[in-house]
């Protein structure tokens, strides 16, 4: 059977719903504002609720629901807590809606081996808060309090990826639904292997296209002995990220590495009343033996010395480090505050290390070009940074103007042999960059795995792949 396209929405059928109902009960809705709630996210694309939502709570209900799905010709998209920022849970062709967040359960934490079993439900904090005492702690960090099933299949990665790497290193192993209602599991608890296919590889970024996430193991890290955290103010963004790119190229094995330019500090300061020096800024975070984190901050401190930084102003306490990272959190609601009303459209590329100091600064140029106000912001560590576009979201031309400055963004990381999302995915907004980034061929071969996991494009139509 074929999926409807976006022009050809058709009502679900009275089967489909009949035999929902009859297994799901009340965790089956067709009610407007729980379809509106899973029709709409933090992108700027326009909301597009699903026809129908379905509460999952193991793997045997995901595997009923696409089941059903498929002998009726159903749309899927599943659903974590609708934090994306591409429209990955947009109902484009409208379907059914797997919310996930009932399966939310930490099966197993195998402390001796450094991992946990979780339900795609699972989010971050929650985590990090079941392993408390443990000495452990799980290290992705992607600013909102996503769910790991979600942040599996985006790729996401965020503020400590530079040392301890993205969702593709820190998932060992997964179990998904596939298209057909088989159940895959993938990977194992072993540390490495060569054996066979990399399927948990291949389902990590997928984007809900090849299947349904309803099982993940994921890696755990020691807990550092000592922390600590810094904020550095530069004259110029370009001696801050020649800072960055000396720390990196010297091997310096910092944990976090965190460029705000001096809109972005003027926006954090203004929403979460902190007081720190308008001017293009790192954030810093040190991990290891007291020893090595004061070691690590010599260096660092030295090599802005010679780029032009000021004095570092240290967050000693930890909460003067919690309540520093969550102003940096909050960048996308303090940008938003700049302009009261207005909706945000994130870039999200990423250059190689030596080409960042000149992508930003062209970047910055493109910004005062086309006359809008976006703040830049970006984990620098490992080449990754983002401009939040504020537009009218009332405003066809303006919004028109800031996917112009978007585009021509990812053109000029991709001239430099980058990419076009470092972390937010895809989705439907950069299907076009897919296509120019890895051409025609590599798109093809895509569609050919998509085919054959997914022959009717029911999981997630209208998502990643451009038209083939």
């Amino acid at each position: 059977m074929r999926a409807p396209s976006d022009h050809e929405r058709r009502p679900l059928p009275q089967a489909f719903i009949d035999a929902m109902n009859a297994r799901f009960g009340a965790r089956f809705s067709l009610g407007e504002a729980v379809r509106a709630h899973h029709g709409h996210d933090e992108s700027h694309f326009p909301d597009a609720a699903p026809d129908a939502v379905v509460f999952a709570r193991g793997t045997d209900e995901v595997v009923f629901a696409v089941n059903t799905c498929r002998t009726h010709a159903v749309p899927i998209i599943p659903f974590g807590v609708g934090s994306s920022l591409e429209g990955h849970i947009l109902a484009v062709r409208g379907g059914l809606t797997v919310d996930l967040s009932e399966m939310n359960q930490v099966l197993a934490i195998h402390a001796e081996d450094m991992d946990a079993v979780v339900q795609p439900g699972v989010t971050r904090k929650q985590l990090n808060n079941a392993l408390h005492g443990s000495g452990l702690f799980f290290p992705i960090d992607p600013g909102a309090d996503a769910s790991l099933g979600g942040m599996a299949s985006t790729r996401a990665s965020g503020t400590n990826a530079v040392r301890y790497g993205t969702m593709r290193e820190n998932v060992l192993a997964l179990t998904a639904v596939l298209a057909d209602g088989r159940v895959v599991r993938t990977g194992g608890r072993a540390r490495k292997s060569s054996s066979g296919y990399d399927l948990t590889r291949l389902l990590v970024g997928s984007e809900g296209t090849l299947g349904i996430i309803t099982e993940l193991t994921v890696r755990l890290h020691p807990l550092p002995e000592a922390v600590s955290s810094a904020v550095c103010a530069f004259p110029d963004i370009v001696d801050a990220v020649n800072t960055v790119i000396q720390t990196i190229q010297l091997g310096v094995p910092v944990a976090r590495i965190e460029l705000l330019d001096a809109l972005t500090v003027k926006a954090i300061n203004r929403y979460s009343k902190t007081t720190l020096r308008e001017s293009p800024m790192l954030f810093f975070e040190f991990h290891g033996s007291p020893a090595s984190v004061e070691e690590q901050a010599q260096t660092v401190q030295e090599i802005a010395r010679e780029h032009g930084g000021l004095d570092f102003e240290w967050a000693s306490r930890p909460e003067d480090r919690t309540r520093l990272w969550a102003a940096r959190h909050d960048v996308l609601f303090a940008s938003l505050n700049l302009r009261p009303g207005s909706r945000g459209i994130s870039t999200d590329v990423c250059v190689p290390i030596s080409r960042l100091a000149e992508c930003v600064d062209g970047v910055r140029g493109e910004i005062e070009a086309s006359g809008l106000i976006a703040p830049i912001v970006g984990h620098v560590g490992d080449g990754n940074f983002h401009c939040v576009i504020l537009v009218d979201p009332d405003d066809p031309a303006e919004i028109a103007r800031a996917e112009d400055l978007n585009r021509r963004i990812v053109e000029r990381a991709l001239a430099m042999g980058g990419t076009c999302t470092g972390e937010h995915g895809i989705g439907i907004g950069k299907q076009a960059f897919l296509l120019r980034e890895h051409g025609r061929e590599a798109i093809d071969t895509m569609w050919l795995i998509k085919q054959a996991l997914d022959p009717d494009n029911l999981m997630n139509p209208g998502k990643v792949l451009p038209p083939a």
